[in-house]
């Protein structure tokens, strides 16, 4: 299809180039990017726009190309059409929002919502475009013959330890194999880090708080060849453990307590599944156990109601998949974001790059995608409403086999009253409407509105799981250019076929109890190598490989192959429990480096030249907090962080709800709990983890991008929740000391876990002077001297030893 435009001239052009533009520059598009044009932007523009303006069609109107990267930075006659970064200054969010009657494309019909969604968030990315050569060249992904071969997918083999000079440097075979990279460059480890780092990076760690003055002060006593190993199984030991652990998963699960449709509809029941999550980290679940319930667990036996209640409540990984648009016909997407966590989450591929077309890198052909779609489709998830159905159904109840039974019989009946609704209302409109006797339709309608009013005033008082059950079983047939109306052959239910292609042994089953089990088996390559390289950037801040959620093509290749292979070696041979992964990672002289070497000895200064992105990992990198850890630790140094789990969030009673996509959910619950425990919604960040960089509810993420911005240190200097807490600190350290020397001391301990040097005493005794006097007459409050402290506490909350974790 000609993309026109009735604008005469220089407009003519300009209809599809923003779909293809690389980001103008010649940056290598990221891997989020790349995956984003795939699944977003290149079905459109092939739909839309390369009929007239590919190479494969011999066809360039306008004199534009829009079918490769170059192509597009060319341009046509026109010039460029979008500013990367800017969709409201580019022209064709324009065109396609048709603001200006001038300029409407596509000239027949308007986009729809989604697609124009996706293009506005493609061109705020920079447009990224990875397609290269004319016609979009060297984009043929791996056969799947090819694929077997890449080192990905290679069984997992036990490999040798390595010999190495520096024997006496390994507490753990993990040692060795850093080591001997090391010395086969001429290299050696960084020093050991003193204590007190130590104990703050392991705190941070494995609990994500700071630890106390008292606990610094123990460990840097204690001169026992296992102080460390204690320390760390004592952090393991502590419920703070699963809450920061907990955390790493529903980053890359993309947890939220909203469902992501345009109305962005709460789901009061989703924090269960969160706080299942939090407890399975802390009771050290095997991850293949923890994975086969997340999948599979309304399918499992179980010893009692506990066990089985705990089941349904994981199947909310599955149930948490994101909701789209108004209506309910936007369903495939829904499963189309399963089956792309599915593979990212435990396979470390982009599997929802195949619902269009074959894999354009990886070694997924479409088929691969609908025999695992159809497993999903034969699945019933848990509906929270949309805007035209605003009733939830297909909860899981949690209670006795009667109540369940009521439960079912309510939700049907509500059910029942929608579609009825949804049946009346074309006859009180239209050409139907002249026929009827429209005041009795509506009547009839008002009638029903006052039953589903009262109904849903008065539930069935049953606790519920946001979760998955067993649905109709049937294969999916393949959508054409992932379109739900265009539909192909049926594909049989069953696995990726580079990793064995296995179909279902039950097909009168869903499917997912055999998924799960295919992998969690020990032959699969994939999943142990994905779960160790995730523990491992938890310590280290970046896996062995670099991209965890991408083992692909696109993604880095390890850089410790054989230390990759070992861990999932001892993973599994330890029983796939976690807590045995930190204490082998953890003990390691590796883990134990200090991340600031001295800068003028020889062996830094030789591997800062040798290996200057620290890949051989010669010293310790130093970290960020996380949005978490921040907000965590000002609340644990204010006195005022509340340590108990938390429970369900004070949403609004269903029976007020009427979200819709032009007012939708938005809602902020100020707590004094931990980070792990606030709302997560899916359509709107909390502004403290987006100034942070905090996950985004919305897809996975495997890696957290790391900003520096000005907002973040107005944000330090400015926000009410560091001036509160600053003050906290204020009364805290007032009430703790009488004398203010002791006072500066206590702050370092609590804020830094060291002792002030002399220099930092007399300057912060010197500041306090000259803030209280800087105030006016009386101060605020009539309490200068707890301004100043508070002015005093805020220094120290910006500073980059709180920040930073050596």
């Amino acid at each position: 299809m000609y993309w026109s435009s009735r604008a005469p001239g220089w407009r003519a052009a300009v209809v599809c180039l923003p779909l293809a533009a690389g980001g103008l520059g010649a940056a290598e598009p990221s891997a989020a990017g790349v995956e984003f044009f795939e699944k977003k932007v290149r079905p459109a523009l092939v739909q839309h726009c390369y009929e007239c303006h590919s190479v494969k069609h011999e066809k360039a109107k306008g004199g534009l190309l829009l079918d490769s990267r170059e192509a597009v930075l060319k341009g046509g006659d026109s010039g460029p059409a979008i500013i990367p970064g800017k969709p409201a200054e580019s022209l064709l969010i324009k065109a396609v929002r048709r603001v200006d009657e001038d300029l409407q494309m596509p000239p027949k019909h308007k986009l729809d919502e989604q697609t124009i969604r996706a293009w506005e968030e493609w061109v705020r990315m920079g447009a990224p475009d990875p397609r290269a050569g004319p016609g979009g060249a060297g984009l043929t992904g791996m056969s799947v013959a090819e694929g077997k071969k890449f080192w990905s997918m290679q069984p997992v083999k036990p490999p040798a330890v390595p010999a190495v000079k520096n024997s006496r440097w390994v507490q753990t075979p993990v040692d060795a194999f850093i080591l001997a990279r090391l010395e086969a460059k001429g290299l050696l480890p960084s020093p050991r880090a003193d204590a007190r780092d130590l104990i703050r990076r392991a705190t941070y760690d494995l609990t994500g708080l700071p630890p106390t003055p008292a606990e610094v002060e123990a460990f840097a006593a204690d001169s026992s060849p296992t102080a460390f190993a204690e320390l760390v199984d004592r952090l393991l030991a502590s419920p703070a453990y699963g809450e920061k652990w907990g955390r790493h998963w529903l980053d890359v699960v993309r947890y939220a307590d909203t469902a992501g449709c345009n109305s962005d509809f709460p789901i009061p029941p989703a924090y269960k599944y969160r706080n299942w999550v939090i407890n399975a980290f802390n009771e050290d679940k095997p991850y293949d156990r923890f994975l086969l319930e997340q999948i599979a667990g309304d399918l499992l036996p179980a010893s009692g109601p506990e066990e089985r209640n705990g089941h349904l409540i994981a199947t909310g990984y599955l149930a948490i998949s994101r909701r789209f648009a108004s209506q309910t016909n936007e369903f495939y997407l829904t499963l189309d974001d399963t089956v792309d966590n599915v593979g990212k989450t435990f396979l470390g591929l982009s599997l929802g790059c195949a619902r269009c077309h074959d894999h354009k890198y990886d070694p997924v052909p479409t088929r691969d995608y609908y025999a695992l779609y159809g497993i999903f489709r034969s699945t019933t998830y848990t509906f929270p409403g949309v805007e035209v159905v605003p009733n939830p159904r297909d909860y899981l109840p949690l209670g006795t086999a009667a109540e369940a039974a009521r439960w079912k019989e309510y939700e049907g009946e509500l059910h029942r009253l929608d579609l009825e609704l949804r049946r009346l209302e074309p006859l009180t409109r239209g050409a139907k409407a002249a026929s009827n006797d429209v005041a009795k339709v509506r009547a009839q309608m008002e009638e029903i509105k006052r039953t589903q009013k009262k109904m849903r005033e008065n539930p069935p008082a049953v606790e519920l799981a946001y979760g998955v059950q067993e649905g109709t079983p049937a294969d999916a047939r393949i959508m054409r250019k992932g379109e739900p109306h265009s539909l192909g052959e049926a594909v049989p239910r069953g696995f990726l076929q580079v990793l064995g292609g296995q179909q279902l042994k039950n097909p009168k089953e869903s499917g997912r109890r055999e998924l799960a089990q295919w992998l969690a088996d020990p032959q699969n390559p994939l999943t142990a190598r994905v779960m160790v390289n995730r523990i491992w950037q938890g310590h280290f801040g970046r896996g062995l490989v670099a991209t965890p959620n991408d083992f692909g093509a696109r993604g880095q290749p390890p850089t410790h192959p054989e230390l990759l292979d070992y861990l999932a070696v001892e993973f599994q041979r330890r029983g796939w429990r976690l807590k045995e992964m930190h204490r082998l990672i953890m003990r390691s002289s590796a883990y134990q480096m200090t991340s600031e070497p001295p800068a003028a000895a020889a062996n830094t200064v030789k591997a800062r030249q040798a290996d200057p992105a620290n890949d051989l990992r010669w010293r310790f990198e130093r970290r960020r907090l996380s949005a978490e850890e921040l907000r965590d630790t000002l609340l644990a140094l204010g006195g005022t962080l509340d340590r108990s789990m938390g429970g369900a969030h004070p949403f609004p009673p269903p029976k007020d709800w009427k979200y819709t996509q032009h007012n939708p959910f938005v809602a902020d619950y100020p707590s004094s709990l931990r980070s792990v425990y606030l709302m997560q919604q899916r359509l709107r960040k909390n502004p403290f983890f987006e100034t942070w960089d905090g996950a985004d509810p919305g897809a996975s993420t495997g890696t957290r991008p790391l900003s520096t911005t000005p907002l973040q240190a107005l944000y330090l200097m400015n926000s009410e929740l560091v001036h509160q807490q600053s003050l906290a600190f204020a009364r805290r350290l007032q009430g703790a000391a009488s004398r203010d020397e002791e006072r500066v001391r206590l702050a370092y301990a609590l804020a830094f876990g060291r002792p002030p040097s002399g220099t930092e005493i007399k300057e912060a005794l010197e500041y306090l002077a000259a803030a209280a006097a800087a105030l006016p007459e009386g101060g605020p409050a009539g309490r200068p001297a707890e301004a100043a402290w508070a002015s005093y506490a805020r220094v120290l909350f910006g500073a980059n030893e709180l920040i930073f974790v050596n």
